[in-house]
């Protein structure tokens, strides 16, 4: 018995349960020559997977109606005819919302669950470690001394960010929605300043206070209102790293902002977006200096697991609800 996840409707705003369909399937899986029976362990939900709910253009292409949701994923091999994978290895990769399925193995890595947990590979050790470090480092070009500001701080991306941010040399300032979240950037991961947005009624003025030598560098998961607020504390130079806009996602209208440009051209600054395989060239050497840091213990992780492949739909939709702690994972 084979449980797939599909897209039953093209969400309208926020995604509902109803947009998601659960089926399952008897079906006897045979391999071919080169391929493999692969059953999935873990599922990563991710924020950018709003976007590709949607039939508008963008960097990927959208998910097809009545087709299977796919994501990172890291899965267990149980059977294979091909020379490259062996029955027990563990994989990670781009994969289906499935219990099992047959992969020729293009596109996976073969992972170690003996140097970290296998859930790592999704989050630190993955593309969630892979995003914070490259896009802190190519386009941020931290300098010892400047200061870092993180949205979205206590998320999976953002919390590493800060992590790095520190081993790097910078005063880091995280943005988070609870005491709770703005307690644990502090004591956890070592953040120098956390501000709770939602107890915060001026953000502009939180941040000229937790910044008083301006802001160098702003990480930007959320957009919105408090990503306004930054501009209005930037520095000469400063680079702003356009990761995600969790906070303007589901609208179903253009979201009313101020103008960036007076900004940038007063402050001769940089804004840019980017996504991970921009620098497919370098994960190589940025999942080596990660793992390094990692077992040196310079970075911690925190990662919110949800048991059970039915959850999955369920624990996306929390990520818009701020109810994760680091990586969302669902535990299948």
């Amino acid at each position: 018995m084979t449980k797939t996840i599909l897209l039953n409707q093209r969400p309208v705003g926020t995604p509902t349960l109803s947009d998601f369909k659960l089926i399952s399937t008897e079906e006897e899986l045979q391999p071919q020559e080169g391929e493999m029976i692969l059953e999935t362990t873990y599922i990563s939900v991710d924020p950018y997977l709003r976007g590709r709910m949607s039939d508008a253009k963008s960097y990927i292409p959208p998910f097809e109606l009545g087709k299977p949701i796919t994501s990172g994923v890291v899965a267990k091999v149980v059977d294979s005819k091909n020379d490259q994978f062996k029955e027990g290895e563990f994989v990670s990769g781009m994969l289906e919302w499935k219990t099992s399925q047959i992969s020729t193995g293009e596109g996976l890595l073969k992972i170690d669950g003996n140097k970290a947990p296998l859930s790592a590979y999704l989050g630190i050790l993955g593309m969630t470690g892979l995003t914070a470090y490259l896009g802190l480092t190519q386009i941020g070009k931290p300098k010892a001394g400047e200061t870092l500001v993180v949205s979205g701080a206590a998320g999976a991306v953002g919390s590493v960010v800060g992590q790095i941010g520190k081993i790097l040399g910078l005063k880091v300032v995280g943005i988070a929605g609870t005491d709770e979240k703005v307690a644990m950037l502090e004591s956890d991961f070592g953040f120098d300043v956390a501000i709770n947005y939602n107890s915060t009624e001026d953000m502009t003025a939180a941040l000229k206070k937790a910044c008083p030598n301006g802001i160098d560098i702003y990480f930007d998961n959320v957009g919105g209102p408090i990503s306004d607020a930054v501009l209005f504390n930037i520095n000469r130079f400063a680079r702003m790293i356009i990761c995600g806009a969790i906070s303007v996602y589901n609208n179903t209208e253009l979201p009313k902002s101020i103008s960036v440009q007076p900004f940038l051209i007063k402050n001769s600054a940089l804004m840019q977006g980017f996504i991970v395989s921009n620098y497919a060239d370098k994960f190589p050497e940025a999942i080596e200096q990660l793992a390094t840091w990692l077992a040196e213990g310079k970075l911690s992780y925190t990662e919110t697991i949800v048991e059970g492949f039915e959850s999955t739909p369920q624990a996306f939709l929390d990520l818009f609800k701020g109810k994760n702690k680091g990586k969302m994972i669902v535990k299948a």
